[in-house]
């Protein structure tokens, strides 16, 4: 499980920079400039995610359950990846009324996502990899909302409503294909027995 957690402080690390040590990454794009910021960021990033795959697939054989799912929390968990979908294309399309009501979209997907999986999953390195996730959205969103206070444009700006269309119809497929194969394929579990 070491892997894992390294895995997790090295990647949510990395993307708390900007929230924790604002100055070290100021720093780092004035002296150096913006891509050498972006290739160490990505760099970082993936060697997180990395570790995060690996330590996952190597702890969820070594933990123990902490809580014991019913299977309608999984129903649950199943319909809330569907919102998470939509409203994760919602966040990469121009913005249309779904990203501008939501506010920060992408986030949003990502809270749904890892409240979604700790509904559904009660193992000690699902708990603590989902929970870890939704901490730092968590903590992400409030930075985001302190920006937007202090005059930062941060906020979506409305450009076509034609885009919450694309948002639900590339959501359901992604879900769809997630569901169906993707999701045995990339993380080794079936969501969905039949």
């Amino acid at each position: 499980m070491a892997i894992l957690v390294l895995g997790i402080i090295i990647f949510l690390g990395m993307h708390l920079v900007r929230v924790v040590a604002p100055g070290f990454r100021a720093g780092i794009i004035d002296s150096r400039g913006k891509g050498t910021w972006m290739g160490l960021y990505t760099i970082v990033s993936l060697v997180g995610l990395c570790l995060i795959i690996y330590g996952f697939s190597q702890a969820r054989g070594e933990t123990g359950m902490l809580y014991d799912p019913p299977t309608f929390l999984r129903h649950i968990a199943l319909l809330l990846m569907l919102v998470a979908f939509i409203v994760l294309a919602a966040g990469f399309l121009p913005a249309g009324r779904i990203a501008v009501a939501l506010k920060h979209p992408q986030v949003l997907s990502i809270k749904i996502w890892a409240l979604a999986h700790l509904l559904a999953n009660g193992e000690t390195s699902s708990v603590l990899l989902f929970g870890s996730f939704l901490a730092w959205a968590v903590i992400l969103r409030i930075s985001l909302k302190r920006r937007e206070r202090a005059g930062e444009k941060v906020l979506p700006v409305f450009k076509s409503a034609r885009n919450d269309v694309l948002a639900v119809v590339i959501g359901l497929v992604a879900f769809v294909l997630f569901v169906w194969k993707l999701h045995e394929l990339l993380i080794g579990v079936q969501p969905v027995v039949l």
